[in-house]
């Protein structure tokens, strides 16, 4: 039987998803992440050393947890995004889609011919190595695609993005988003804070699931009241920093 997708099911039914970024490589912290109770874990290979071969094993540690994995390739190209969907990743996210024919591109990217351009593979983990009757057939109804929203010109361009047939949501990047604005590293300006409740009511008003990472816990929660329904709120990294830098000061100041 296809292995359902729980995420882009909770996302139909307009659900909050709470999640978390995963750039620490390797199957342990993979693991240990899924057992932290978020309903998504982003495993990043854009800005992280995490490469494509080391997302199987991340997957296959994460697969006993009820947290889903969302894969985020290092670019919109389709010889990455074939590989990861044969390693069984089921949702996928984007970076910088820019407009609607860089849209279809990522559709096409996940769907096989007639109506796309990804390879034919057999024996894979995605078809439960050929246990999986009619396998590419049935794949794309439990495949979810969500593109990231990084620049005001796509921020322009949400309507006609979210339009393309085959997109199941769209996610905000504040980072990339606040530069493209020339506030590189200062997310928190208001013209980009109203620039991403802008992103925001755009994709809900086109009918999508929005989505965003913000580490602002405060922030986080002003986007879900905006109506984003999968919300990152935390980076691995940043967390260990964080925590291991509380450690010390304790231990400094006494």
């Amino acid at each position: 039987m296809l292995p359902k997708n729980r995420f882009k099911a909770a996302l139909k039914d307009g659900r909050q998803q709470i999640g978390l970024w995963n750039s620490i490589p390797g199957s342990l912290t993979a693991e240990m992440l899924a057992t932290c109770g978020y309903d998504w874990v982003v495993i990043d290979t854009e800005h992280a050393l995490t490469d494509i071969p080391d997302t199987l094993p991340m997957l296959q540690a994460m697969a006993p947890y009820r947290t889903a994995p969302v894969v985020r390739p290092a670019s919109n190209d389709k010889v990455l995004i074939k590989r990861l969907l044969d390693f069984g990743a089921q949702t996928l996210l984007i970076p910088y889609v820019q407009n609607a024919d860089e849209a279809r591109a990522a559709v096409e990217a996940i769907r096989y011919a007639p109506r796309g351009l990804r390879g034919v593979a057999g024996m894979m983990r995605a078809s439960v190595f050929q246990t999986v009757p009619d396998y590419h057939r049935k794949a794309e109804d439990e495949l979810c695609l969500i593109l990231q929203i990084e620049t005001a010109e796509a921020v322009d361009r949400i309507a006609e993005i979210a339009a393309v047939d085959g997109v199941d949501a769209l996610f905000i990047g504040p980072a990339d988003l606040a530069a493209s604005m020339g506030h590189v590293g200062n997310m928190a300006h208001p013209d980009v804070v109203a620039m991403v409740e802008r992103a925001i009511h755009a994709i809900v008003d086109a009918g999508l699931p929005a989505g965003i990472l913000t580490t602002d816990l405060e922030f986080a929660r002003r986007c879900i009241e905006w109506g984003t329904t999968f919300t990152a709120v935390g980076i691995d990294m940043v967390l260990l920093a964080q925590s291991a830098r509380a450690l010390s000061a304790r231990f400094r100041e006494e």
